[in-house]
């Protein structure tokens, strides 16, 4: 099995940057540039030349949040991955609760500090932001929903 590419190391390295695990990011990669409609761990293993254990959690993480997803191969005794349909607008209706967390942390801190207070002002601008986005990303969603091709 051939190497991960340039460009798939690239979109590694990007998603390590911007905060998830790089074994991770790696799984990620293999299984959104690979040619084949699904790879098990074993081929992922290969793929990256690394521990199984690395990618069997990173494919565990990966599947937790909506990414990834099992899927019936059959003949085949092993459990097969792929890069789930409509990934993206999964993982993002799920930030949904990141986003009133963050909201929510900016509300505690502004009860905290007081609205009037240079932090609470900060603090405001913080919620007022994640209300925003609580507002406008379902709306977002839906709309690439519908607009996109059909797989």
């Amino acid at each position: 099995m051939p190497a991960l590419s340039d460009p798939a190391e690239r979109l590694a390295l990007s998603l390590a940057q911007g905060g998830m695990q790089r074994m991770t990011a790696r799984v990620l990669a293999a299984l959104l540039f690979t040619e084949q409609e699904t790879l098990t761990a074993g081929e992922i293993t290969e793929l990256l030349t690394s521990s199984s254990g690395s990618v069997s959690m990173a494919l565990k993480s990966l599947t937790s949040v909506g990414l990834v997803e099992r899927v019936p191969a059959p003949g085949s005794r092993r459990e097969h991955f792929r890069v789930r349909s409509d990934a993206w607008a999964t993982l993002m209706s799920d930030q949904n609760q990141m986003v009133r967390v963050m909201r929510e942390a900016a509300e505690e801190g502004i009860a905290a500090t007081g609205e009037n207070s240079t932090a609470g002002r900060r603090l405001a601008e913080m919620r007022d932001f994640y209300d925003y986005l609580w507002r406008e990303l379902p709306a977002l969603i839906d709309a690439w929903r519908t607009r996109r091709p059909a797989p």
